[in-house]
């Protein structure tokens, strides 16, 4: 029997000693293995073999199985573990697990299956007395009777039709023996023998400079394109590509939501003719594990995801792309809280392959680095082709009539818009009916018992909904104070400003797009074809709508309650409200018809505003970057925070104050806080933030790793719910 060392899933930073025959030891490193812990049983990643144990060999015990003949992690996506468990501060073993598909993770006996690739087709059963009465069948169903048409022209795939045609149609013409599922297994083929690059259209300059720039690269190099929306990015992604596909390197393209996934993946389909692998969270674990596994044996060219799609191995990598790298949901917010965008840097230097970024409006992390000439840096000031940027401007609504938190005046300017048959899109931040119900008789405001937060008004769902825990709870008829029956919702969330456009423009459909509505697999990608086909003119939304999507109708774009991120106390909040303003102003204007964008707020002598409206981003940014400087805050600085929770506010506190204590003996670094999050209480638990800054990310890293080894050791630590944050960008 040998020794070896396991990493396990749990909050423990140590490895774990297992005997195993020593039969089993020569190609474990890697593998899984099936060990007992506890009570239970759980899965293992083997790190070491031929272990020296400190233990007692009486006491340890056996695994009980080895899962893989193969390694699962090579020893690249062992070395980036190690790293990003030594970076985060975060346990070796769910840093292991995260970087796995969900599949691998599981507890699960005998050797882990090889996903097999099948695809779903529907096609007309063969009973022809059936098809002979289809038509008296359908009579009464229009959307059927069109599937039935359509399944005529012979057999479709199921995931064509969903984003079309409901389940309820398609099960409707089931029932009726009209139409039948079948199952197709797909065989892999090589991708490089399928590839065929189609029509492209020429570069103009500025693009032209961008390609040949990048394309000199062979070895590790980061480059930042700062374009400006609808400058063309996507199209440098795909020339910047052609020459590795050609030469069989595969591509990692990450993208910030699974919305742009869909349109991303048909234009590079379309461009070079082969199977694009996606990885989001709208996909099974089977599908997940399918392309996981592809694109580890090298049978997909290129691979499209979300966040986690960073952890997927390549077998002959040639290049990593980022897109609006400035996104927030590149950052995970919870248990292992790494950022995709620096995990790329990481994996790229690993793999000695090129890393591009590419953004309207940059993170101030990323053009920093790139005007201390870290990363190359590539303009695009210009949008390609005939359109011109939107005009920006602002409208002072002080005194002004309101209706449904839209200005009389902007109100005329939508109808002028809509009447010339172009599309308007209001952006409100607030999905719901509204974010408070109050009592009209005493003021009393319904509030979640966990959360101390007003609950949003949810009329179509007739309940109330705290946005921060999910507690919901039916809309009450008496005030749950006073008993009085008059109810008034205070403020104006999507579901109101959508009924209202309704009323105020009843020529005119209108759409609302937000987490509720999109909620459900392909309803967003059929929503935003509905969109582009002009089924709707009115688009109401939150920020799903400022994610990079293409309406070329579009015209006018309307953005209400900019005030509430004025005056926050995040000192990001400037460059996060800058970033938004942009994203949402470039999606009007895309054709070759002028687009303006209109900011509606009290306070148009902001100074903020005034900046970004007269000179754009790029001249915001660079002053927001030396306001940072002065201020010493990152990305001229480096932040770490340690999240403190108890369902007893005494408890959070104090074990902060126990951690501002251990830092003080490191006299290059500084303590802010204890003080409370943004977001003060949710889910019953008091929640309070220590923010630790230093200007050596090194001298920082070293403090907060000798804090962190003390704190396991603590008692109070095991009282609370804490964690560490390597560079923070939320404090709520």
């Amino acid at each position: 029997m040998q020794v070896i060392q396991v990493a396990i899933a749990v909050p423990m930073p140590q490895l774990f000693d297992y005997k195993i025959d020593v039969l089993h030891t020569n190609s474990l490193v890697g593998c899984r293995v099936l060990v007992p812990f506890g009570p239970r049983k759980c899965v293992g990643i083997v790190l070491r073999t031929h272990v020296e144990s400190q233990y007692d060999d009486a006491k340890l015990k056996s695994v009980l199985e080895v899962l893989d003949s193969d390694p699962v992690c090579s020893e690249q996506m062992l070395i980036l573990g190690r790293w990003m468990s030594e970076y985060y501060h975060h346990p070796i073993g769910e840093v292991l697990h995260t970087l796995l598909p969900a599949v691998l993770r599981k507890l699960q006996s005998g050797k882990s299956k090889v996903a097999v690739s099948t695809h779903t087709y529907l096609q007309l059963t063969s009973q022809n007395a059936a098809h002979e009465d289809a038509a008296e069948l359908l009579t009464r169903s229009v959307k059927q009777f069109d599937l039935y048409r359509l399944l005529e022209k012979g057999k479709q795939p199921l995931a064509t039709v969903k984003q079309t045609f409901t389940a309820a149609i398609i099960k409707g013409l089931t029932d009726k023996s009209l139409l039948e599922k079948t199952e197709v297994v797909e065989t892999p083929s090589d991708w490089r023998t399928q590839l065929s690059v189609g029509e492209k259209p020429i570069p103009n300059v500025e693009q032209a400079i961008a390609i040949s720039t990048i394309n000199l690269a062979t070895n590790f190099s980061t480059t930042l394109i700062e374009g400006v929306t609808g400058s063309g990015k996507t199209e440098v992604y795909l020339q910047i590509i052609e020459p590795l596909l050609k030469i069989g390197k595969q591509v990692l393209i990450l993208v910030p939501e699974i919305g742009l996934t869909p349109q991303t993946v048909g234009r590079f389909e379309k461009r070079f003719g082969i199977r694009v692998g996606t990885l989001h969270s709208n996909l099974n674990n089977s599908e997940r594990l399918q392309v996981w596994q592809q694109a580890r044996d090298g049978s997909l060219g290129i691979i499209i995801g979300t966040r986690s799609s960073i952890f997927t191995e390549m077998k002959n990598p040639g290049m990593i792309i980022v897109d609006e790298e400035h996104d927030e949901s590149f950052k995970q917010q919870d248990n292992l809280r790494y950022h995709a965008r620096d995990i790329a840097v990481y994996r790229a230097r690993q793999l000695n392959i090129p890393l591009v970024l590419g953004s309207a409006t940059p993170s101030l992390e990323s053009l920093h680095n790139a005007l201390e000439k870290k990363y190359k840096h590539i303009s695009l000031p210009n949008r390609a082709g005939s359109s011109a940027m939107p005009v920006q401007r602002l409208m002072n609504i002080k005194g002004q009539f309101m209706q449904f938190g839209i200005a009389q005046g902007m109100l005329d300017k939508m109808r002028e818009q809509l009447d010339a048959g172009n599309q308007v899109m209001v952006f409100v931040n607030r999905r719901g009916y509204a974010p408070a119900l109050l009592c009209h008789q005493c003021g009393h405001v319904e509030n979640c018992q966990r959360c101390d937060n007003p609950m949003t008004v949810h009329k179509s769902l007739n309940n109330l909904q705290c946005h921060r825990c999910a507690d919901t709870r039916q809309l009450p008829k008496n005030c749950a104070q006073c008993g009085h029956h008059e109810l008034d919702t205070f403020g104006v969330g999507t579901e109101q400003l959508q009924q209202g456009l309704e009323t105020i423009f009843p020529n005119f459909s209108t759409v609302r797009v937000d987490s509720d509505t999109v909620r459900g697999k392909g309803k967003l990608n059929k929503l935003l074809q509905d969109i582009n086909q002009k089924k709707f003119q009115i688009l109401v939304g939150t920020q799903i709508l400022s994610k990079g999507h293409h309406f070329p109708d579009v015209t006018l774009v309307l953005i209400l309650n900019v005030d509430s991120a004025l005056f926050s106390a995040d000192f990001r909040a400037p460059e996060k409200l800058a970033q938004l303003i942009t994203q949402l102003s470039g999606r009007a204007g895309r054709s070759d018809k002028l687009g303006e964008m209109w900011l509606q707020t009290h306070c148009p002598e902001h100074p903020l505003l005034q900046d970004l409206i007269n000179n754009g981003f790029s001249d915001f940014a660079r002053y927001a970057l030396l306001e940072r400087k002065h201020a010493m805050l990152p990305p001229h600085e480096h932040q770490i925070c340690i999240r403190s929770e108890s369902h007893h506010k005494h408890l959070s506190v104090n074990f902060l104050q126990v951690c501002a204590q251990l830092f003080t003996q490191f006299k290059h670094a500084k303590v802010l806080g204890p003080f409370p999050a943004f977001i003060e209480k949710k889910q019953g638990r008091y929640r309070n933030l220590l923010i630790i800054q230093c200007a050596s990310r090194k001298y920082l890293q070293q403090a907060t790793q000798q804090a962190n080894d003390a704190l396991l050791e603590m008692a109070l630590s095991k009282q609370v719910r804490w964690s560490i944050d390597v560079s923070p960008i939320d404090f709520s």
